[in-house]
This record gives C-alpha cells, structure tokens and sequence, in this order.
C-alpha cells in the first residue's frame, strides 16, 4: 500500500521511480547522504531508500502542503526506514544560500523540476549543489529536455506547448543552455541516459574532479 496522500501520488513518479532506482544502483557507492530538490510526493524518496540502504535522504520542498505530505509519508514509514528518510526541509533552490552545511553531500538529486520553474531555477540549482555537494558527489537530475541537432518527440512538444500556455516561465530547458549554467558553477556533464518516455538523466559532477 502507498504512503503517499492520494491528493498528492503522481502517476509519473510512479511511472518512473524503477527506471531511475536503476541508474542511482549503477552511478552511486553503496553509502551516502543525499539531499532532494523538490521531493515532490516522496514517491521517489520512499522507494529509493528502501534499495539504498547504506543511504541517508534528506527531502526538501516548498510549501506547506507538500512539506506536510512528506512528513506524512516519512511518518508511515517503518522506524528503520524513518531513520534514513529526513524529516522535510524547506527550501527555496532559487534562494542565494539553502538552509544546510555546505560540502555535507554525496548526491543532490532533482526530477522534473526545470521545466516546471522559472529559469532561475536551474541557476539556483546549479549553484546550490556546487556549493553543497562533497568533491567527488554527483548532481542527478531527470525530465525532458531540448536537444540540439535530435528531434523532439512530439508528445513533448506538446507538453512543452502546454507548459507555456499555463506559466510562459515555464518549459522544456534546452540541454546546451543547462550544460552553460551548470559550467558557470563549476559542474560539468558527465554522464547523459535516455530513459523512457522520452525523458533525459544526466549526471552532473565537479569540473574540477575527473
């Protein structure tokens, strides 16, 4: 049975929690603190660490209804899986500082949220997690994306359309114009995965690292 508010459950996340979980197997080491960007539902949060179990979550939001769904479903959890999954932070990622030590971080993790924010959002991400990621952690984030020189799939055309109609702020994010941000924080791509439903998982690391 879920823990996830039924208000809140998104089919998508539930869509898309085991194509991820099987990246995060490949990408991680088999212990670590994670912090994640716009947790959402925690569908995502809940089934990771039940396959991560050397693993600590630290979930972040905005906004109360959401912040009150995670602690939630954290409170639904066993004690043992409690203890790994964090109570929920809120966070602000366009804010110029986030509420928490900086370098504390193995991963900071982040699904379909770019283009579902303003721009500022992916610079606010890529600075944050430069600033809060260990030398050797991985930023990972996940969701559709404009190519340059591949065709868009036309359902997410679509949904691109439709994104901009609701918020003009919002819509797909060109890959090349994320990949200059993140260099402007000193991130580099290192690692592009097509997943299903024509979405993108990247991995993003210090440049400064090889």
């Amino acid at each position: 049975m879920s823990t996830v508010p039924s208000s809140l459950h998104s089919p998508a996340a539930e869509r898309n929690k085991q194509p991820i979980l099987e990246q995060l197997l490949r990408l991680l080491p088999a212990q670590g603190r994670a912090l994640e960007i716009a947790a959402g539902s925690g569908q995502h949060a809940v089934h990771f660490i039940a396959a991560l179990p050397g693993w600590q979550w630290q979930p972040s939001e905005l906004g109360a209804e959401r912040l009150e769904g995670l602690g939630a479903v954290r409170d639904a959890l066993s004690p043992a899986l409690a203890a790994r999954l964090h109570a929920p932070l809120a966070l602000d990622v366009g804010a110029a500082s986030w509420p928490l030590p900086a370098a504390a971080f193995d991963l900071v993790y982040c699904a379909n949220l770019l283009h579902i924010a303003p721009w500022e959002a992916c610079n606010g991400l890529m600075q944050g997690a430069a600033r809060h990621l260990r030398p050797t952690g991985l930023l990972i984030t996940y969701g559709p994306y404009v190519v340059d020189g591949v065709e868009t799939a036309p359902s997410n055309l679509a949904f691109d359309a439709d994104l901009r109609a609701r918020n003009p702020a919002w819509g797909l994010r060109r890959l090349a114009d994320v990949e200059r941000t993140a260099q402007a924080a000193g991130l580099m791509l290192r690692e592009r995965v097509a997943m299903p439903a024509n979405n993108l998982l990247l991995v993003w690391g210090r440049s400064d690292i090889r």
